[in-house]
């Protein structure tokens, strides 16, 4: 009789991993992610500025219509797809300004007045991984709507300047530049095209494909070789009407007054299509190529473009990773949070007792982490100490049956006094920690 002993055995399946440029956030990086927003977002709350949150799937021709067909963005970096269901074509958000314009438009948010918005969130674009660069990054923005005056350009500029100090970033440096209105960068590209055309010989294909194109975007151009070109290439302020330059002489007297330095780069030009009048960017050399951690500007026609009534508008992106690398590289990285105190059980007998205690100690605002049962049972004494001590815990609640059957638990000093220890009625558990933390009761 034969054995099945030799029967080929299923293989085991492959690990499936996570698509390259899109990375899991995990513990204890995901705390300074949230000490960052809960940053921003007292920032924000001190501006009056509110929450708005959007889908991260848009219709493609938003971002087609919004950014401007020749942008790298839509050309080359959207994710775009079909729908099955319905052939409907759309996009994984590669930048949330216009979808924010569409969730205003939509609802007609400007119906009473300008508002002042702020969000959160994943983008994607696709494009080779680099340090500070991802496939899916994420944004925290800016966007006052319905506004047009010079004074809440410079609002924004002072918001995210003030960001940087209180996250006590340094070599932090604003540059500035205004656009004009389309019919002076008209002027000027014309002007721009005709220059360029003389230089053919020292431009790259990229800058050759964008001549006609997108002349503007060939400023920015990071290719040493062309660098001596665009310097002496046109300027662009040097078309502005009076307007326009009434305009960024107010944004920049309003910087002056509140002592915010500046630097004029009349190569900037940002990356879409829909900017006007003012641009910024905040830069460090810290981050290599990727210097850009923060920009924006004014966009007076998009609101008419993606099809509501014509409003004036401005905002800003910071890009998150950007931030916490620029953290880390100066060595301030915000650190993870450790619990006030962490509870030993000895038995699991007393688990009962030690649940209703710790519940009624987070409702006092108190962090517990509780020692949980490993599949050895709870462990001993000196194991779970040392669980304690590598949480960063400063105290320990030992539940050991003696105190119990008296109605008290032990506090126990893990880092300053440390060894020192004191028995506790139950009753009084949570005002002890307390007075050891120099806090007040919730």
């Amino acid at each position: 009789m034969n054995s099945n002993n030799n029967a080929t055995k299923p293989s085991k399946p492959s690990a499936l991993t996570a698509v390259k440029g899109m990375n899991d956030l995990l513990p204890p990086d995901s705390a300074r992610w949230e000490w960052l927003e809960d940053k921003v977002r007292q920032l924000m709350a001190r501006h009056a500025y509110r929450n708005l949150r959007t889908p991260i799937v848009e219709p493609t021709a938003l971002f087609v219509r919004g950014l401007g067909e020749v942008t790298d963005i839509v050309e080359k970096e959207m994710y775009s797809f079909e729908d099955r269901l319905n052939g409907e074509q759309l996009t994984l958000r590669p930048e949330a300004t216009a979808g924010v314009v569409r969730a205003v438009v939509e609802h007609n948010m400007l119906y009473d007045g300008g508002k002042r918005l702020y969000y959160m969130g994943p983008m994607f674009r696709h494009e080779r991984p680099q340090r500070g660069r991802y496939r899916q990054f994420h944004q925290i923005g800016a966007e006052a709507l319905g506004f047009a005056g010079p004074e809440v350009d410079a609002e924004l500029i002072l918001m995210a300047h003030a960001l940087w100090q209180e996250l006590g970033l340094n070599d932090v440096r604003l540059e500035l530049n205004s656009l004009g209105q389309p019919h002076e960068r008209a002027a000027y590209r014309t002007a721009l095209i005709a220059y360029l055309t003389q230089h053919t010989d020292v431009m790259d294909e990229e800058a050759k494909r964008r001549l006609h194109s997108n002349p503007l975007r060939i400023l920015d151009t990071k290719n040493p070789a062309m660098q001596a070109m665009v310097e002496a290439a046109p300027k662009l302020i040097d078309f502005l009407g009076e307007a326009s330059l009434a305009h960024f002489n107010a944004v920049k007297a309003i910087l002056d007054a509140c002592g915010v330095a500046y630097r004029i780069n009349p190569r900037l030009v940002r990356g879409m299509d829909y900017y006007n009048l003012t641009v910024f960017e905040f830069v460090t050399e810290h981050l290599g190529s990727q210097g850009t951690i923060c920009g924006g500007g004014r966009y007076d026609y998009l609101i008419e473009q993606i099809g509501g009534k014509p409003a004036p508008a401005v905002g800003w992106a910071l890009g998150v990773e950007r931030v916490l690398e620029l953290l880390k590289e100066q060595g301030n990285p915000p650190q993870a949070p450790v619990p006030d105190v962490y509870a030993i059980v000895p038995d699991a007998c007393a688990l009962p007792q030690v649940h209703q205690t710790l519940q009624a100690l987070r409702a006092q605002g108190l962090s517990v982490q509780m020692h949980a049962a490993t599949g050895e049972g709870m462990g001993s004494m000196k194991s779970q100490f040392k669980k304690a001590d590598a949480s960063g815990a400063p105290m320990a609640l030992i539940f050991g049956a003696d105190e119990l059957s008296r109605g008290e638990v032990v506090i126990k000093q893990l880092r300053d006094g440390a060894g020192a220890q004191e028995n506790c009625p139950l009753a009084q558990v949570a005002p002890a920690l307390l007075r050891h933390l120099h806090r007040d009761m919730a």
